[in-house]
């Protein structure tokens, strides 16, 4: 049985475009770096041509990934979802019970989370604190950093 992978349109859409990327773009233009490296000569004390093997080695290693999660993909689109219990692709406002700061993150794939963005992953702490959850529950977050508590301010869609 294969593991879905859950993941927004957005978040499909940016994976299949670092694959194409690596796939058109990145892989010929390694080819070509180990082709010039090549034709230096002895390939044994020869560190360009070292280096662009070590390239291709990612390179391969990272498109085998992105066609590992694109082939295992389950594209959720959160503006089609509703209710008040939060599950992927929830927009959960927050606020910090000990600040009074609020802070808003969706809820998203592992691929797609970026922190900075308001992103977070469907596997951090904070996501699998909030999953089941709604408006007026408060979480314990345990985390690196310490334990952290919030109360659920508001749960959207789309």
């Amino acid at each position: 049985m294969v593991e879905k992978v859950p993941m927004t349109q957005a978040g499909y859409t940016k994976l299949q475009e670092e694959l194409r990327w690596r796939q058109q773009t990145e892989r010929p233009r390694i080819i070509e770096a180990i082709s010039e490296a090549r034709a230096h000569g002895d390939l044994s004390e020869n560190a360009e041509y070292h280096a662009a093997k070590e390239a291709q080695s990612h390179n391969e290693g990272r498109i085998g990934e992105l066609e590992d999660f694109i082939g295992r993909a389950e594209v959720i689109d959160p503006s089609k979802l509703s209710g008040n219990t939060i599950k992927f692709g929830a927009t959960v406002k927050l606020v910090d019970e000990d600040t009074e700061e609020e802070k808003t993150y969706q809820i998203v794939g592992d691929q797609e989370a970026d922190v900075k963005a308001g992103r977070i992953s469907i596997s951090s702490p904070i996501s699998r604190a909030l999953i089941g959850k709604s408006v007026g529950d408060s979480i314990e977050v345990v985390a690196p950093g310490g334990s952290k508590a919030y109360e659920i301010l508001e749960v959207r869609w789309g």
